[in-house]
């Protein structure tokens, strides 16, 4: 049976004409073939005749198209890198399609900068879902994967994964990371900064053009009026920190002085008790003595005695007194540096929402938890890595139908939309968890209002509203803006480190010396479960901060 396929494959190739440029996709299979029409037979024509022929070719030339779709659909065309041909804005944010293995910049105006990545394989899948830049490193050696170079390095999760130069073999193939082309990766470096917004998504997703009535509308006179309040704020806060240090200085200064007076106090108390005692054996003395001599003798130390114990009564009582109004003294000290202290924290923390105002901010909103939360970048150095983003806004949210998915959208002011410090703003819109579409999303929210009027009026461009069925990552923290896994991809690459440590989060009930105060602790996977299936969870108990 075999012989005789052979020989009418022979037979057909050779009566069926072929145009090898009619289809320049065919596998290695059909290259084989091809070869065979050098075979030229006969025999097969004669022996099948034209109708069985006719059907075999059609066959073939069936299976061809099938095998050339299949090569097309397993084997996408290759990204290759390419820049806009335009003049670049400051990169937005970008988009890791795992689909498509590709990275694409976005300006306010469109795509600037693409090119080819490596994603996470099987069991160390790249985690699709909302991240930010929180950290950067030209030159970062790996301490998890033998010192692994991994050439501008910008970090987007605490526990390892981040985008980095690195070799692209055409498929997905890193640990978990995002590996760019070195010399895009380099070019990149510069431009991004943190806070700038890292989407990973399943498939393909882009911005869209956006608008709704539930996007921040910012007031003209909050906006040009925000610069002018904060520089008085800081000042101020600069003078009450400096009040305060001095009346901390002058309390520690009392407490000190207060406490020196302890000492002799207490030698006057037992000078005294001494001098009481001596006094009363010179009264005992007296009282035995049975001649007139010694009657006078002890009539003599007795007044001694007397006039010593009242000299120390005396020293001992002016002592008190002094001591008294010394701590008293102290105290008044101390309630002012306490005052003092106060009204620092107060300032601080007017100037720190003050300059807060002046920073971009976004929102998360979680179908999970029925939360909203606020982040805004301090720009303040963490001695551990990264910068401080301030937390001190979390509400309740009401959402609509929350049992309904509502997916996984991020909406983005690009820009102003007209001139000016108080013109509006313009959105853009990217889906990468199908629920509901964009729109809906926004009409099943409502945000409080005292939320939106903290933060509304003074919205600016880079601002950004995250609505999702997720709750916040366990790897948001006090040095991150947000994290959010879909908790319907797979993600291997969380799972193959170790989870940062349960770290402090920025909260409005305590201020530190610069406005900005943290407590503990915060478990952000303690949130109530969402539910949507969740294969894949992230759900590791907190371990110690593991830095790659």
């Amino acid at each position: 049976m075999a012989s005789r396929w052979s020989r009418l494959l022979d037979g057909w190739l050779f009566t069926w004409p072929i145009d090898a440029s009619a289809d320049r996709h065919f596998n290695r299979d059909m290259a084989l073939a091809n070869r065979f029409m050098t075979a030229q037979s006969t025999v097969a024509t004669r022996r099948w005749g034209a109708p069985a022929i006719v059907t075999l070719a059609a066959m073939a030339a069936l299976a061809a198209l099938t095998a050339d779709a299949a090569a097309r659909q397993a084997r996408p065309a290759p990204t290759t890198e390419a820049t806009a041909p335009r003049q670049a804005g400051e990169p937005i944010m970008a988009i890791v399609s795992i689909g498509s293995q590709r990275v694409t910049f976005y300006d306010a105006d469109g795509w600037i900068l693409r090119a080819p990545v490596s994603t996470g394989t099987t069991g160390r899948e790249t985690p699709a879902g909302v991240f930010a830049i929180i950290e950067k490193d030209k030159d970062h050696h790996s301490t998890l994967y033998d010192d692994a170079w991994m050439p501008n390095m910008q970090r987007i999760t605490w526990n390892g994964i981040a985008l980095h130069g690195g070799p692209l073999p055409g498929y997905a193939a890193s640990h978990g990371c995002v590996r760019m082309p070195y010399d895009f990766a380099e070019k990149l470096f510069d431009k991004t900064w943190i806070g700038m917004r890292v989407i990973i998504s399943p498939n393909d997703a882009a911005p869209v053009e956006f608008s709704h009535p539930a996007l921040f509308v910012p007031n003209a006179e909050a906006v040009a009026a925000a610069p002018a309040r904060a520089e008085p704020l800081a000042h101020e806060a600069a003078e009450t920190a400096k009040t305060a240090d001095e009346a901390k200085k002058a309390a520690a200064t009392a407490a000190r002085e207060a406490a020196s007076l302890t000492a002799p106090l207490r030698k006057l108390e037992w000078l005294k008790t001494r001098a009481d005692a001596e006094l009363a054996f010179a009264d005992k003395t007296l009282a035995a003595a049975k001649t007139d001599q010694a009657k006078a003798r002890a009539e003599e130390l007795k007044q001694k005695a007397a006039a010593k114990a009242a000299e120390a009564g005396t020293q001992l009582d002016r002592a008190k007194a002094d001591a008294k109004s010394k701590l008293d003294a102290a105290a008044a000290v101390k309630d002012a540096a306490k005052a003092a202290e106060t009204k620092k924290a107060a300032a601080a923390k007017a100037a720190s929402e003050a300059k807060l105002t002046l920073e971009p901010v976004s929102v998360y909103i979680s179908r999970a938890t029925q939360k909203l939360y606020v982040r805004r970048n301090t720009h303040k150095r963490s001695p551990d890595g990264g910068e401080v983003f301030d937390a001190t806004i979390e509400a309740p949210v009401t959402i609509r139908n929350p049992d309904k998915p509502i997916g996984t959208h991020v909406f983005t002011a690009v820009a102003r939309d007209g001139a000016g410090l108080g013109a509006g703003l313009r959105w853009t819109a990217v889906t990468i968890d199908n629920g509901d579409d964009a729109k809906d999303a926004l009409d099943r929210i409502t945000i409080p209002q005292d939320v939106l009027d903290r933060i509304a009026p003074t919205a600016l461009p880079l601002s950004s509203i995250i609505v999702s069925d997720e709750p916040l990552s366990r790897e948001t923290n006090y040095r991150t803006e947000f994290v959010a896994v879909l908790n319907n991809q797979p993600q291997g690459g969380f799972l193959m480190r170790r989870p940062s440590v349960n770290v402090p989060v920025a909260s409005g009930n305590y201020w530190g010396d610069d406005g900005f105060g943290f407590f503990f602790p915060r478990n952000w996977n303690s949130q109530p479960p969402n539910t949507r299936p969740r294969a894949g969870q992230y759900n590791q108990p907190m371990q110690q901060l593991w830095r790659w």
